[in-house]
């Protein structure tokens, strides 16, 4: 079964997605998943090298204080998933594009998912800078992908691509992530075990 997932890496709501979605897929060991990583910018205009939590939020929401609460929200659905969040870690905002290449990159070794877990955790959970190539790179190394290959695929051919996967999220609707297209159905946001699960034994039994 194929299923597709447009996310952010900085989208806490992808990364409980990202968890509930692998538990569902487990309740179906006799069936062979393919599952596609599609990027998504949540803040396409950020500049390369990210700016600091603190003017991001302030951006953003108009300051800490009017987005705790959307944030503890957030916590307490990742907490029912099994991740403990620790965003007060996160110091920098960053872009994602070079996180993006790393898990499109990965897909050739079948390791997209280890990688995206990975990146998630040491944003979400480490407050490490997503953005900086030497933790993305230590990333790569960690899951037997070298230096040479992962700055080999950061060119200007292979940015384009993720830009215009970003367009193509956008003219499909797509405002908001996670975003799955599992078979022929669509679901959007970090969806439960049992929503997901629902969704894909709906497809299968379709096929």
């Amino acid at each position: 079964m194929k299923i597709n997932i447009f996310a952010d890496t900085i989208c806490g709501w992808c990364f409980i997605g990202h968890t509930n979605l692998n538990n569902a897929i487990r309740k179906f060991p006799d069936t062979k998943f393919k599952i596609s990583h599609t990027p998504f910018q949540l803040n396409p205009g950020m500049p390369a090298e990210g700016i600091s939590r603190a003017e991001y939020l302030q951006t953003k929401f108009g300051g800490k204080d009017y987005a705790t609460p959307m944030y503890e929200n957030m916590k307490l659905k990742a907490k029912e998933a099994g991740i403990i969040f620790n965003l007060d870690k996160i110091k920098t905002t960053p872009n994602t594009v070079l996180s993006h290449l790393l898990i499109i990159l990965s897909e050739k070794f079948n390791l997209q998912n280890q990688i995206k877990e990975k990146i998630y955790r040491s944003y979400f959970i480490d407050g490490l800078d997503i953005g900086n190539i030497n933790i993305l790179i230590n990333i790569a190394k960690q899951n037997n992908i070298s230096e040479k290959i992962f700055k080999d695929f950061i060119n200007e051919e292979n940015i384009k691509k993720v830009n215009s996967k970003i367009t193509l999220a956008r003219e499909k609707g797509i405002s908001g992530v996670p975003f799955f297209e599992i078979g022929k159905e669509f679901i959007s946001g970090a969806q439960s075990i049992l929503q997901l699960e629902s969704v894909i034994k709906s497809n299968l039994s379709k096929i």
